[in-house]
């Protein structure tokens, strides 16, 4: 390996594809076990690494050179091979700085909390110190000497100002994960995840919901890695650099999620969308006849409607967690609010607002299998779309029109 990224568990990494879009190399990821971590750094057989959980201090003692801001930190997340003597350094630190700034979070003389004490709690506490935070606190779930209790922070420190989550908590597979309740927190203005698979976490989502500037780490990860590069090659490059990486990623790793009434065109205009971005169409009403092994009229017939949404749900919280994907949900999916931000983690919502007197009923839709029926959905469920979608697209026009739209607004 010449490139690459080192870690215990990675297969949620987007590294590999960032960094082939900024350099000409080839960029592997390499997990490794604890005990194996050593020996890979003492054999040298790379010209540049990022490390990442549960590395960036372990790797400190193996290395010849330690930046004066990494030894600072006390973490390393990069480690270039000069000549056969390793050097380390931080672009978490500069990544993360750059997070901030985008998301206009004001640190300066505010309170932060900090969540998780591993190398990236330092590197955020390094960021907040230079911002100019007036306090910086910790909290952990494991006993760790200067930080607190989730129960001592609810008790003792409600008047946070800003939250940096720098643990684990809500990263893929486990994407339902919230770390802390952020509605203890009245005076609260910013929250800033690392995490960055998936794109929005539990986290991001709801500081969102309650108005907070919050964003997730995708933006960090494709900000250290170009300071990375710079650190690997030698060669400067162009402040727009990260932001237009970060546009690049999300292009692709974002899914198009398109919800709306039955017969609004969901599934027809998902696989157009699929031919004009190059992404995976995946219809959730088909997976859930392929889980079931049976139709949906007849799903509804034998079990009832609330098994059926019991296994909608399911459904979309497995495809939820997939990347660069076009989906068409089931016009009832939206009406599980758990589901709405499972879709909304890695995904744009789109509603297709097809007008009533278009829409027709069909058999096989049993919740609308009759205009009388098709009209009661209608009236029911057409504030809930309108809440639940990021983006309304009028539906009346041809499905080429309709994904036109679409595709004109995702690229944007």
């Amino acid at each position: 390996m010449k490139y690459g990224l080192i870690g215990e568990h990675l297969k949620h990494s987007f590294s590999k594809v960032i960094h082939e879009q900024i350099g000409d190399y080839v960029y592997e990821i390499k997990e490794i076990e604890p005990q194996n971590v050593e020996k890979f750094i003492k054999e040298r057989e790379f010209l540049g690494i990022n490390v990442t959980i549960p590395y960036k201090e372990v790797v400190i003692p193996m290395l010849d050179y330690v930046d004066s801001s990494a030894k600072k930190i006390g973490a390393v997340n990069t480690v270039v091979n000069r000549n056969g003597k390793l050097y380390g350094y931080n672009t978490d630190y500069s990544g993360m700085y750059a997070l901030v700034s985008r998301i206009g979070a004001e640190i300066k003389d505010k309170k932060v909390l900090i969540i998780g004490t591993g190398g990236t709690s330092k590197t955020a506490r390094a960021v907040a110190t230079d911002m100019g935070a007036k306090e910086i606190i910790f909290v952990s779930n494991s006993v760790v000497q200067g930080a607190y209790s989730y129960d001592e922070i609810y008790q003792n420190h409600t008047d946070i100002d800003v939250i940096f989550n720098t643990s684990p908590c809500g990263m893929y597979p486990n994407n339902q994960g919230m770390p802390i309740d952020l509605e203890k927190f009245p005076n609260l203005t910013a929250v800033v995840d690392v995490v960055y698979n998936p794109i929005r976490t539990r986290l991001v989502l709801k500081a969102k919901k309650l108005g907070l500037k919050s964003e997730g780490g995708l933006f960090m990860l494709g900000a250290q890695a170009v300071y990375a590069y710079e650190h690997f090659t030698g060669n400067k490059i162009d402040s727009t650099l990260p932001e237009k990486i970060y546009k690049n990623v999300l292009s692709g790793k974002d899914n198009i999620v398109l919800i709306g009434m039955p017969a609004s065109g969901k599934s027809t205009i998902g696989k157009l969308l699929a031919e004009k971005t190059g992404k995976v169409f995946i219809d959730t009403d088909e997976e859930i006849v392929k889980k079931a092994n049976m139709q949906i009229s007849d799903i509804f017939s034998q079990y009832g409607e609330a098994y059926f949404r019991k296994l909608e749900a399911e459904i979309v919280e497995e495809v939820s967690k997939f990347n660069g994907y076009v989906i068409a949900t089931g016009g009832g999916a939206i009406l599980n609010s758990s589901s709405v931000d499972s879709l909304k983690q890695n995904g744009t919502l789109y509603f297709l607002d097809r007008s009533l007197e278009l829409l027709a009923p069909t058999s096989d839709r049993p919740l609308s299998s009759n205009l009388d029926a098709m009209k009661k959905r209608y009236e029911e469920r057409y504030p809930i779309y309108c809440s639940a979608c990021d983006v309304k697209i009028n539906g009346d026009s041809t499905p080429n029109e309709v994904a036109n739209e679409i595709y004109k607004d995702y690229s944007k």
